[in-house]
């Protein structure tokens, strides 16, 4: 289990994680994940290709990036991190 996933050992992370699973189709969730997404890159837990996704996605708050992520061969560690098969 990463800090991420413990909410009491990093607030800021705790808080961001739940942000970048924002559910889909809410109003302005792509841009929420995508700001999530360029935290963890900040902190080097995510690839430029990864957040490029979220990038992509960021106006588009029914997309999941999830998929898009996998279909480019890409952020393997990302989409293990986030329970994504």
């Amino acid at each position: 289990m990463d800090d991420a996933d413990k909410p009491g050992e990093d607030g800021e992370a705790a808080e961001q994680w739940a942000l970048i699973n924002t559910p889909l189709g809410e109003k302005w969730s792509g841009r929420t994940r995508y700001a999530a997404a360029m935290f963890f890159y900040k902190r080097n837990e995510m690839s430029a290709e990864t957040l490029e996704v979220y990038r992509i996605c960021a106006r588009l708050d029914s997309e999941n990036p999830l998929p898009i992520i996998r279909d480019r061969g890409i952020g393997n560690d990302w989409l293990k991190r986030m329970g994504f098969q």
